[in-house]
């Protein structure tokens, strides 16, 4: 029996470690004499979750001076995360963009990017990768004032652009955000390369 493929209107991205390789160890293995340090570091003092409050709004000064007065043995590692925070940056992820590339080109879906990022930082991205001008639109968390997993991060999107989510798909390398995108009704792929990318999108006929 044959079945109905879905259509696909709209696809949604995800930007960091999806478009954009983002990795603070970047620099810190450049600060720190071993890697164990710059885990320490990582895990313990600029965390992920600390991070996570300037993608939701929070003042980088603010952040910065928090764990300044916290932890003052480390006042010149925490003021290079936002001081040096472009070596961080470690480029494009080449295959993920061609294949946004090939989805523009086709002309049949409406292209965004959902992406926790602090709106302090997020304009050097913009200078610096050119796709970012691809999308249909991006929503920023940090602009927002929310941010991944939180349904109305998602909801915001959807709203904002008139996107059915019956008839969107929603790409991400964070399990956790694609658990909250599926939960918002918005089909999702947890990304974990750009090959495993394209054979998912070409089993839904979305790329050819």
């Amino acid at each position: 029996m044959q079945t109905h493929q879905k259509q696909y209107a709209t696809i949604i991205f995800d930007l960091g470690a999806v478009l954009i390789d983002w990795n603070p160890r970047y620099l810190f293995n450049k600060i720190f004499s071993t890697p164990a340090e710059t885990e320490h570091f990582l895990r313990n003092i600029c965390t992920s979750d600390w991070n996570e409050e300037q993608d939701a709004g929070r003042a980088l000064s603010d952040a910065t001076e928090l764990l300044v007065q916290q932890y003052p043995g480390y006042e010149s590692q925490i003021r290079a995360y936002y001081g040096r925070w472009k070596e961080m940056l470690g480029g494009t992820i080449d295959d993920t963009v061609a294949i946004l590339e090939q989805l523009k080109s086709t002309g049949q879906y409406k292209l965004y990017a959902l992406t926790n990022w602090s709106n302090e930082t997020f304009p050097i991205a913009l200078t610096q990768y050119p796709f970012l001008q691809w999308f249909d639109g991006i929503v920023v968390s940090g602009r927002e004032k929310m941010r991944k997993p939180h349904a109305c991060f998602y909801e915001l999107l959807l709203n904002r652009y008139h996107v059915n989510a019956a008839d969107a798909l929603f790409i991400d390398d964070n399990l956790r955000n694609v658990t909250a995108a599926e939960a918002c009704g918005i089909e999702s792929v947890h990304f974990t390369s750009p090959d495993q990318l394209k054979k998912v999108l070409t089993a839904k006929a979305i790329l050819s």
